[in-house]
């Protein structure tokens, strides 16, 4: 391979790997309000009710607030911040129930482990299935950080992905 191939062939390599942290980046903003925990309105939080869903308008807020956060320097539009967001809610809506039955299973998993016999089979059969929830979910949220990226300039997801690396190193040094 000659230098000019090996060079041409770096930086393809780069590119894609920039874009897909751009990819990655833009993906989060989609599936946190259904999955990062949030505290319910009675203790200061941000939007759960009682029962751990997350209030519709509330989650709409939040994620309007991730992408504005996320596309703020990157020159995005209106029309892309909203298709976005819009992108974002879609997944969102549909992986709250997901989010509900891994609770259910977390909550079996306390009971399996505490019971006065262990029951193996049990367990390893909602390991299985939290393993095809898991599935389902990141399915979900590749098909939004796909969506979301189409949305983009190929120099917006540079740039995005040049932000999420910067957020990173200053987090884990």
């Amino acid at each position: 391979m000659t230098s000019n191939t090996q060079a041409k062939s770096t930086n393809s390599a780069r590119r894609w790997t920039i874009a897909g942290l751009a990819a990655a980046t833009v993906a989060a903003i989609g599936t946190a309000a259904a999955w990062i925990p949030a505290h319910s309105h009675e203790r200061g939080g941000w939007g759960r009710g009682m029962h751990g869903q997350m209030d519709p308008e509330a989650m709409g807020k939040r994620i309007d607030g991730m992408v504005q956060w996320m596309l703020a320097d990157v020159n995005a539009s209106d029309e892309q911040r909203a298709r976005i967001a819009g992108i974002a809610k879609a997944a969102a809506t549909e992986l709250a129930p997901l989010r509900q039955r891994h609770a259910e299973a977390r909550r079996q998993s306390i009971k399996l482990l505490t019971a006065p016999t262990i029951d193996r089979a049990q367990i390893e059969q909602l390991r299985v299935e939290q393993m095809q929830l898991g599935d389902t979910v990141t399915r979900r949220m590749s098909q939004a950080l796909i969506d979301a990226a189409e949305v983009l300039t190929q120099e917006q997801r540079a740039q995005l992905a040049t932000k999420w690396e910067n957020r990173r190193q200053r987090r884990h040094g």
